[in-house]
């Protein structure tokens, strides 16, 4: 088994569609990023590579590349995944924290959890979110960001 942790933070500004967990949540603000700046997927990611000793997302995706602006994160979630298979891993559990004072994120879950377990080739029950404000406290707690902490167990194929 193999142990991973990552985490994500990205600012909240006008024009941009808010993604997380690889689905649009109606909100009057998105994240700002190279990418789609999906903190969930992105926090997943790095926990991921880092299991399997592969840095993290900035090495494989770097935000300099033209090639990944704008890019849906479950892609590079996809790319992530084939090397975690290469390495001979498959997921045991993954777990993992979105830290935000706004939206309230828990109905989007059980749509955040189908989209994600397809994309890491596991069931849902494999897959724990949780949402938590900071209380009006740091620049989450401002509703400045949005950020996100995972940890991932994996298995031997």
């Amino acid at each position: 088994m193999r142990i991973g942790i990552g985490y994500d933070v990205h600012r909240l500004v006008e024009g941009r569609k808010l993604i997380l967990g690889g689905i649009e949540i109606p909100y009057e603000k998105g994240l700002d990023g190279h990418s789609d700046a999906d903190v969930l997927t992105h926090a997943l990611m790095d926990a991921l590579l880092g299991a399997i000793g592969q840095g993290d997302i900035g090495k494989w995706f770097p935000d300099k590349d033209p090639k990944y602006l704008n890019i849906d994160s479950l892609l590079l979630l996809d790319e992530v995944m084939q090397k975690v298979a290469s390495a001979g891993y498959r997921i045991g559990n993954v777990d993992a924290v979105v830290i935000a004072q706004q939206p309230r994120l828990g109905p989007y879950f059980p749509a955040m959890k189908q989209k994600l377990a397809q994309h890491m080739g596991c069931g849902e029950d494999r897959i724990n979110l949780k949402a938590t404000t900071e209380e009006h406290l740091g620049f989450t707690g401002r509703g400045e960001g949005i950020a996100a902490e995972a940890v991932c167990l994996l298995e031997e194929i």
